[in-house]
């Protein structure tokens, strides 16, 4: 071959790597129907959210988008089946604060948050709320912190599952408290609602689409808000670190993730996509009526800010001995 030819073969080469390049481009949206997957079951926080995004994002890129509920696990189970989903941009996992910087702490997962998924961009964040039944007696977060120090376990919190962010909020506030409540994992935020207002247990760290309408029909009592600043929403009811506890802050979050071997442009597209969702008035103002800011991220941007979430609660886990129940 002289040297014409190999010029020519070269030419042809890069020619096909970028029309391959752009073909991936191209089959955005993918064709079938996306499936955002959810690790926790419906009617909890994640679940609220992740539908009204999806709706949203659905009518902006014309292609359906099913939410698939996968409950369980603390909310591993759906992160690992979006670890070995597929990887042809039509799979999102709306992810979460446990399973993707605190399980891997605690246990060996089958998969790995930063080798197996690629960050999208961030979701929504907030603060979880202290409530406790109406009828437990219990009318401040003095008299909660003075129950829990009678004896050790004699106040009891629900989670969403071991290693999930209210699972770890509890425990960052045992710690704070320097007390030993008795940890009571369930499977998603409505199911460990429905047993509070049973009075099955005696607080629950909640997500404030979860808690909300339940303090404002009277049947729960909130106690204390766990971010630096009072949310708007919530006004009257004060922060954990303004009650005694400086600096106390332990926020939730969501945010979007795909299988880690989706081509790059496609990721990049989604992240556009999302992004602009977020962004959307009418989209943000029906989060802050759930209680949930919006937080869209440059996919870089997620990857940093999951490292810095992995080394602080990687930190608690190991400070409170916590394992996998």
């Amino acid at each position: 071959m002289n040297k014409r030819q190999l010029l020519r073969a070269g030419l042809l080469g890069l020619s096909a790597l970028a029309l391959a390049g752009a073909g991936h481009a191209q089959d955005f949206p993918p064709k079938k129907a996306v499936t955002m997957m959810v690790g926790f079951a419906p009617g909890g926080a994640a679940d609220a959210a992740a539908r009204l995004i999806a709706k949203k994002l659905g009518e902006n890129v014309g292609q359906t988008i099913v939410v698939d509920n996968k409950a369980g696990a603390g909310g591993n189970i759906a992160h690992q089946l979006t670890a070995n989903g597929p990887t042809d941009g039509s799979m999102l996992l709306f992810g979460s604060i446990g399973p993707l910087t605190i399980a891997p702490h605690m246990m060996k997962l089958p998969y790995d948050p930063f080798k197996d998924l690629a960050p999208v961009s961030g979701g929504v964040h907030f603060p979880n709320v202290l409530v406790v039944n109406a009828n437990s007696g219990i009318k401040s977060l003095a008299d909660f912190v003075a129950a829990a120090r009678k004896q050790a376990d004699a106040v009891s919190f629900a989670s969403t599952g071991s290693g999930s962010a209210s699972h770890l909020t509890g425990e960052l506030f045992a710690q704070a408290i320097k007390a030993e409540m008795l940890h009571v994992p369930y499977k998603g935020g409505a199911p460990a609602m429905q047993d509070l207002l049973a009075g099955r247990f005696t607080g629950y760290f909640a997500a404030p689409p979860t808690a909300l309408p339940h303090i404002e029909s009277g049947k729960l009592t909130p106690l204390a808000t766990t971010g630096l600043v009072r949310p708007a929403y919530m006004p009257s009811i004060p922060t954990v670190a303004e009650s005694g506890y400086p600096g106390f802050e332990a926020l939730n979050w969501y945010a979007f993730v795909a299988p880690a071997k989706t081509p790059t442009p496609i990721l990049d597209r989604w992240n556009q996509e999302i992004v602009k969702v977020l962004n959307d008035r009418e989209v943000r103002e029906a989060l802050g009526k759930l209680g949930l800011t919006p937080h869209p991220t440059a996919r870089s941007e997620l990857t940093d800010f999951m490292r810095k979430e992995s080394a602080k609660w990687g930190a608690i886990v190991r400070e409170r001995k916590i394992t996998a129940e």
